[in-house]
C-alpha cells in the first residue's frame, strides 16, 4: 500500500482562537533566524517565551513567528518525539499567562519530494524577480502533491524549495488525532490530483499567457525610476480586467515625485486563451511623494482618482480607443478628492494622454506594444475651458501644460493655465 502524507496546518476556523507572536529568548531577542531550518539544535540560556498577540482559546497546536514554528503542548511534543525523534527539535517555551508547559518545534528536515506535474500549479523564482538567492526554488505551489517514493523514512519534514509547508506521515496524523490535539488541520498531499488533464492543460495555457507581460512591464517601470518592490499596493481579482487581475505599482522618480501605474489592463484576455495586449494600454498618474504615503495608499487621492479612471476605461470602449489615439477629457466622482480639484457639481476632471518628455508613449511587451496613457488632474477652470472650447480645448490645455513645465504631473495645489 502506498504511503500517505499530509500537510499540517493550523485550524483557523475558530473565531475565538488565540494568536501568537514572535518567539523571544531570555534577553528579549527574536530566535527565528537562529532556528529556522537549522539541522543542529541551538543552545539557549533560559527558557524561550512566546507572547500572545490576541487573547483567545489556547490550542494544543499553534503557529508562532508568522507560521515558521509550531508551538505545542506537552502531549503533542511527546507524540512527535516518540514517532519522529530524528525529524524535530523541541525547545521548552513559556506562553504568556499560561501555567502549563509548551514547546517550540523546529522541523529542519528537508526532502526533495514535490511532484510538479501532479500539483495544481507551481511557479518558480526567476532572475527577473530580483531574488537571486531563490532562483530555481518554488515561488508558489497550489494543490501540492508529493512523490511518496522520495520521502524515505522521514515522518515530519518540509519539502525542499518550499519549506514554509509542514508535512507529516499518516501515522503521525493518526497519533495526533488519537490524543485529541486541538488546532490541527490536515490536507492530503498524496494520491491522484483533483485536476483532470483537461483542467491542467487549461491552467498551463493560462500561465503561458499571463506570466510574460508582468516581467515586460516591470522592466519598463524600472527604467522610469525606482520600482517600489515592498509597497503594499492594492491587488484584486477583477473579472472585468483582461487577465482577471487588477494590480498597481509605485515608481519613485526624481524631484520627490511618485508614479502610480496600473498593471493588468494590457494582460491577454484570459477568456480567449490567445496572445494579446488586452485593452492595449496602462494608466499612469504622477504626483508629489507626500501625496502618496505608502502605508495608506488606498486612501490617497492620486490612487483613488486613478482607480476611478480605470473603471471608466474598462467600462467604455470609446474612452479606451480615444485615449490610445490622442487626448481625452473625462469626469469622475469627486468624493475624497482635494477641494481645489472638485467642481461645483462635485466632479473631478482629468486629461488623458498628455505627452511627456520623461515617459514613453508606447512600451514593448511579448505580445505587442502597449500605450502608456497619462492621467492629469484638472482644476475646475481647466475642465470648463476644455469643454467650452471643444474639440480644440484639450490640445490647447496640453500645449499650455507642456509650456509651463507641468506636463503630465498632477498637483492639488497649483496655478491654473487658463
Amino acid at each position: 500500500m502506498a504511503k500517505r502524507y499530509f500537510e499540517l496546518t493550523e485550524d483557523m476556523t475558530s473565531p475565538e482562537r488565540w494568536v501568537l507572536g514572535d518567539t523571544l529568548d531570555a534577553q528579549g531577542k527574536k530566535v527565528g533566524a537562529r532556528l529556522y531550518l537549522n539541522e543542529r539544535p541551538t543552545r539557549f540560556d533560559g527558557r524561550l517565551r512566546v507572547p500572545i498577540l490576541h487573547v483567545g482559546s489556547p490550542l494544543d497546536f499553534s503557529f508562532a513567528d508568522t507560521g515558521d514554528f509550531p508551538v505545542v503542548t506537552e502531549k503533542v511534543a511527546s507524540t512527535l518525539a516518540e514517532l519522529a525523534p530524528g525529524d524535530v527539535q523541541l525547545y521548552p517555551a513559556e506562553v504568556d499567562t499560561r501555567p502549563e508547559p509548551y514547546f517550540l518545534v523546529n522541523v529542519a528536515r528537508l526532502v526533495r519530494c514535490i511532484d510538479d506535474a501532479a500539483c495544481t500549479e507551481v511557479r518558480y523564482w526567476k532572475p527577473e524577480h530580483g531574488r537571486p538567492d531563490k532562483v530555481g526554488q518554488y515561488r508558489a505551489v497550489y494543490g501540492m502533491r508529493i512523490d511518496p517514493s522520495q520521502v524515505g523514512e522521514a515522518k515530519v519534514f518540509r519539502p525542499w524549495g518550499y519549506p514554509r509547508t509542514l508535512l507529516v506521515a499518516e501515522d503521525v496524523k493518526e497519533a495526533l488525532e488519537r490524543i485529541g490535539a486541538s488546532g490541527l488541520e490536515f490536507r492530503e498531499v498524496t494520491g491522484p490530483s483533483p485536476l483532470s488533464e483537461e483542467d491542467r492543460a487549461y491552467k498551463r495555457k493560462c500561465r503561458e499567457l499571463l506570466e510574460p507581460p508582468p516581467a515586460a512591464r516591470r522592466a519598463v517601470w524600472k527604467s522610469l525610476g525606482t520600482l517600489d518592490e515592498l509597497a503594499a499596493t492594492p491587488r484584486a481579482i477583477c473579472y472585468t480586467w483582461p487577465g482577471h487581475r487588477q494590480n498597481w505599482a509605485l515608481i519613485h522618480r526624481g524631484e520627490g515625485r511618485t508614479l502610480v501605474v496600473s498593471e493588468g489592463l494590457s494582460d491577454p484576455f484570459i477568456s480567449r486563451l490567445e496572445p494579446s495586449v488586452g485593452f492595449g494600454l496602462e494608466l499612469a498618474l504622477e504626483a508629489e511623494q507626500a501625496e502618496l504615503p505608502l502605508d495608506v495608499i488606498e486612501g490617497c487621492w492620486p490612487y483613488i482618482l486613478l482607480e476611478r479612471i480605470s473603471r471608466e476605461v474598462v467600462a467604455h470602449e470609446h474612452v479606451r480607443e480615444r485615449a490610445k489615439a490622442g487626448l481625452v477629457t473625462l469626469e469622475v466622482a469627486g468624493a475624497g478628492m482635494p477641494a481645489s480639484l472638485v467642481t461645483t457639481r462635485g466632479r473631478v476632471g482629468v486629461l488623458l494622454g498628455q505627452e511627456s518628455r520623461s515617459l514613453p508613449r508606447l512600451f514593448p511587451t511579448p505580445f505587442g506594444d502597449v500605450r502608456l496613457v497619462t492621467v492629469k488632474a484638472l482644476l475646475p477652470s481647466e475642465l470648463e475651458y476644455a469643454v467650452k472650447h471643444a474639440p480644440e480645448g484639450p490640445a490647447e490645455l496640453a500645449r499650455r501644460f507642456a509650456e509651463s513645465g507641468e506636463e503630465h504631473v498632477s498637483r492639488a495645489e497649483r496655478r491654473s493655465v487658463v
